[in-house]
């Protein structure tokens, strides 16, 4: 109640002193309030678009040709890597495996047939009884019998694998997709055109992608040289990414990749950060806002309030030594604790108008009886 009368009876003083001036023929003088510029280090964070992106993709394809017989998957379902997606028809390969089998048992007993001969025409060549031509020739048939044996015990090998492969198996742990291919149908492995059965995403951690201009690189470039801050093929520099929804960059990440040559076309370099998405609310393909800790650097700041949208420019209202109001054309920069930095057209010096800049009279050129005030940072509360 009492700061209400207060502010009363002030706007009545200052009412009073209008009608006075005006009385005695003086322009009226408004009381404002002004303060130079905040100055503070700050970290400064470049923003762009992009879209998020899977760490690793893999695409489901069979490694041998059958029919499906099962699918043990839900659509659209986290799976873990190991885990059993499809079954082909095992019988084929099972039928594989068995002739196989028997294929490396006959081998093995011509192993044994050789050696017995072999050793039966040992005492025969000493005695001179067997010739050493003949000899030579049953060492050579075990010899052969033996290779017979491995080259058995390969293709035994190669049919397991090939019955082995009769069940698609998870390669990673991730999200899969729907199935492009249903039970009963005929599906071709181990070819360049092999049949494509579902695609995996992983999701935890993800990938932000977005596009630097030339410029901005080579500014990065040069802060690198300088030692201000390191480059990103380096070293794993913060950024924040906010949702199409979202007010704040509560989404923190560190870079982790930057290409090693510019787009020819869009004149850009790629980069690349990585995420933690443990609630798995980030998906492969969303486009989003990223912004990147681009250095710490001296600026100066003012309340969003105390600027003003002048067609296509930005003004602030300085007081000069006069006591006249100027208007400054500035250019904006980002939001620092709840202030806005100016990239330029402010001096540290400068006394800006931070109260009283709504009162319609107060344009360029108008006298004013300014009051000194002060900048504060505004303090952080936690975020949601």
């Amino acid at each position: 109640m009492m700061a209400a009368l207060a502010a009363f009876v002030a706007v009545g003083f200052a009412g009073a002193a209008c009608e006075e001036a005006s009385a005695q023929g003086a322009p009226p003088v408004f009381p404002v309030t002004v303060a130079p510029p905040l100055a503070k280090r700050i970290p400064t964070w470049d923003e762009y678009s992009g879209r998020f992106e899977a760490v690793a993709r893999v695409e489901l394809r069979p490694r041998v040709s059958g029919y499906v017989d099962q699918v043990n998957f839900k659509e659209g379902s986290p799976v873990k890597q190991g885990d059993l997606l499809f079954t082909l028809d095992k019988r084929p390969f099972q039928i594989a495996v068995a002739a196989a089998e028997a294929e490396v048992a006959r081998a093995k007993a011509q192993v044994d047939f050789a050696k017995a001969d072999l050793e039966r025409a040992g005492p025969l060549v000493e005695s001179k009884a067997l010739s050493e031509q003949v000899y030579e020739q049953r060492k050579s048939t075990l010899g052969v019998a033996e290779a017979q044996v491995m080259a058995a015990d390969a293709q035994l090998r190669s049919a397991q694998l090939n019955l082995e492969w009769a069940e698609v198996r998870a390669p990673i742990s991730g999200r899969i997709s729907d199935k492009k291919i249903d039970v009963g149908n005929l599906v071709i492995g181990g070819q360049v055109n092999s049949t494509l059965m579902a695609t995996i995403v992983t999701i935890d951690p993800i990938h932000f992608v977005f596009d630097a201009s030339e410029a901005d690189y080579m500014r990065y470039a040069r802060l690198s040289q300088s030692g201000v801050r390191p480059s990103s093929r380096v070293a794993a520099n913060p950024v924040r990414v906010k949702l199409a929804d979202e007010d704040d960059w509560i989404h923190p990440g560190v870079m982790d990749f930057v290409d090693n040559a510019f787009n020819e076309r869009s004149g850009t370099l790629r980069g690349r950060a990585i995420l933690d998405n443990k609630d798995e609310l980030l998906t492969p393909g969303i486009f989003a806002r990223i912004a990147l800790f681009g250095g710490d650097i001296d600026a100066l700041l003012i309340p969003d309030a105390a600027i003003i949208s002048d067609q296509a420019h930005k003004i602030v209202y300085t007081v000069g030594a006069d006591n006249l109001i100027v208007a400054t054309p500035v250019t904006l920069g980002q939001m620092s604790d709840g202030l806005r930095v100016i990239k330029s057209g402010l001096k540290p010096t400068d006394r800006v108008v931070i109260e009283g800049i709504a009162n319609p009279a107060i344009r360029p050129g108008t006298k004013v009886a300014p009051t000194d005030g002060v900048i504060k940072a505004v303090e952080k509360t936690a975020q949601k």
